[in-house]
């Protein structure tokens, strides 16, 4: 069984229901936690070799075949540290409320967490409660229009 295997099977074990889902692939591997978990989960697997977050991206799942009323943020791990994981990605997965899209900020575990939350936060509206400095990054300061990875958005001049 491989280390990375080894952490999740450890994380189903000590967190129980607040694990939600668990995909594997070989390299690849997703956990979807409650919310109320993420600082939890990311200190857990920080402590077990996974050193850095690769990037933090955000789906809008209003428009799917069985469409939720979420936004799917994930945390994308890996480690440049440890020789067993060097080649893994865990990425830890929560669903926020569209209507009030907030989760915990992962700065204050991961210090790589920093600007990909700040994108995320103004492409698709997530608040990370706790992060440092959110603001936008890429936007004027002036926007007020809906997020525009949002599947509602509508540029201007093409609806």
């Amino acid at each position: 069984m491989a280390k990375v295997d080894k952490i999740i099977e450890e994380l189903k074990a000590q967190l129980g229901d607040k694990v939600k889902s668990i995909v594997s692939d070989r390299k690849i591997h997703k956990v979807e936690v409650d919310p109320s978990a993420i600082v939890e989960v990311a200190a857990f697997i920080k402590e077990r070799g996974f050193d850095h977050v690769k990037g933090v991206t955000g789906v809008d799942l209003v428009a799917l075949t069985k469409p939720e009323n979420a936004i799917e943020v994930m945390y994308h791990a890996g480690s440049y540290t440890d020789d067993e994981l060097v080649g893994s990605v865990l990425t830890i997965s929560v669903k926020v409320p569209r209507d009030k899209p907030e989760t915990q900020s992962l700065v204050g575990v991961w210090k790589s967490a920093e600007y990909h939350e700040r994108e995320t936060f103004e492409m698709l509206g997530v608040v990370f409660k706790g992060h440092p400095d959110l603001r936008r990054l890429l936007l004027p300061e002036w926007w007020s229009d809906t997020p525009p990875l949002r599947k509602d958005y509508r540029p201007p001049g093409r609806e």
